[in-house]
């Protein structure tokens, strides 16, 4: 395992200053995407849209999502982290307001047009939303050495399920307490606070900051070609290992936004509880915390056990995944379903944050590690579209009691391709292996 470096106090001040601003700036624009899965029942409530109609904006938002961190990773890495971070906030606070305002535009009737607008804005919303997982990264990759990321990924895991608290906590109220829009009225207006912070505080690497290099010590180290799109799709693509780990993010996907799209509704409707009522509110909180527990104990073992290795720990979380399901699957009581949710949340953190958290700055290098996530996190949202049209009609067609089996194969594939990565590393030309 490599040493961990010895860093100075103010570098570590400088540093917790940036990723602190920039990891609750993510968590926020969290909030500006989850709250989509609170209003999915009042939408159809207003607009008597089924379940199909509501998966179509699910899935035509998270295609351009995933489509878009694909091509926008190239970008984020050309102009940095910072610049492309405030472009997917700018973007997601005034398409997010523009939802809320679908409320108001009665002349759109409330049929297909009206559907057609709340698609094009989410899914335009979604595109700057793909600015911010490889914004983050891209920056995070300057400031962290490989031996300290699977912890500092960790740390920033529990951020992210504290946009996801947020919006557990305050998503029900809004919606129903208040007219729904307001579920996404909120949420713009924390982003744009928290935009304007990462404008006068965040830097992409430590030398922006007046500070030493850092050598971290990943696949860009020692490597003295200049950052172009070319070089960090060559950097990525043609990386066997990367392209697994894209093919295992896909199944990620399915399983994740599956779970993460539907469960407040499936409460409602299968399990007879209200989105307000304190048992859903104790357990919406204990599926936030699994995952913050997930993330911590992902980057410790992935750290201190399997010695900086990320596939063996994602594989674990795979494998909950597939056990979680099939309990959700035969649902024998609420007290099951539940503890089902609350561990499977722990297992898609897991694997969540060691393949688009870590394995993206590991296999990518500091210098393509936008690319590696944007290809990761683009086919882990893919996979996610399947399951907004397809879901929704399969959960028309079949009821429920399809949800749970349907993720099942997808979990266990991507457990198989976690077990022929096992011993995988990235290749640093400093470190000489």
């Amino acid at each position: 395992m490599l040493a961990i470096p010895k860093h100075t106090k103010g570098f570590r001040t400088r540093r917790a200053m940036n990723w602190l601003v920039l990891g609750f700036t993510y968590s926020a624009m969290y909030m500006g995407r989850y709250n989509l899965s609170f209003a999915n029942k009042a939408l159809s409530d207003a607009y008597g849209w089924d379940k199909t109609q509501i998966g179509a904006i699910i899935t035509a938002a998270l295609s351009l999502y995933g489509f878009s961190a694909i091509f926008n990773g190239p970008i984020a890495d050309k102009i940095g982290g910072r610049k492309a971070m405030l472009i997917g906030a700018s973007g997601t606070v005034f398409f997010n307001f523009l939802f809320g305002l679908g409320a108001y535009m009665g002349f759109l009737g409330t049929g297909s047009y009206l559907l057609l607008y709340f698609t094009v804005i989410w899914s335009l919303n979604c595109y700057f939303q793909s600015y911010s997982a490889l914004s983050l990264i891209k920056v995070n990759a300057s400031w962290f050495h490989i031996s300290e990321r699977g912890v500092f990924s960790a740390i920033f895991g529990s951020m992210i399920q504290g946009g996801r608290a947020l919006i557990y906590a305050i998503g029900p109220a809004l919606v129903v307490i208040l007219p729904w829009q307001w579920v996404f009225f909120v949420p713009s207006i924390i982003i744009a606070i928290m935009a304007f912070l990462t404008y006068r505080v965040v830097q992409d690497a430590p030398e922006k900051a007046g500070l030493s290099p850092l050598d971290v010590q990943d696949a860009s180290s020692g490597d003295t070609e200049v950052v172009s799109v070319k070089y960090v799709i060559k950097k990525v693509l043609t990386n066997p290992v990367a392209l697994a780990i894209a093919a295992a993010e896909f199944c990620t996907g399915i399983v994740r936004h599956g779970f993460e799209q539907w469960f407040p509704r499936y409460m409602v409707e299968a399990q007879g509880l209200q989105l307000n009522s304190p048992v859903f509110t104790k357990n919406a909180f204990a599926v936030v915390f699994a995952g913050i527990a997930g993330a911590f104990a992902a980057g410790t073992m992935s750290d201190w056990v399997f010695k900086g290795r990320r596939p063996p720990v994602a594989l674990i979380g795979y494998v909950l995944q597939v056990l979680c399901l099939g309990v959700i699957w035969r649902a024998p009581s609420l007290d099951w379903v539940t503890a089902a949710f609350v561990v499977n949340s722990f297992a898609i953190t897991m694997v969540h944050s060691m393949l688009s958290g870590t394995s993206s700055m590991d296999f990518g290098g500091k210098k393509a590690a936008a690319t590696a996530t944007g290809l990761f996190d683009g086919m882990q949202y893919i996979g996610g579209a399947f399951v907004g049209l397809g879901m929704g009609f399969l959960l028309d067609t079949y009821g429920w009691g399809a949800w749970g089996p349907s993720m099942i194969g997808f979990a266990l594939i991507g457990g198989v391709i976690m077990l022929f990565l096992w011993n995988a590393r990235p290749q640093s030309k400093n470190s000489g292996h």
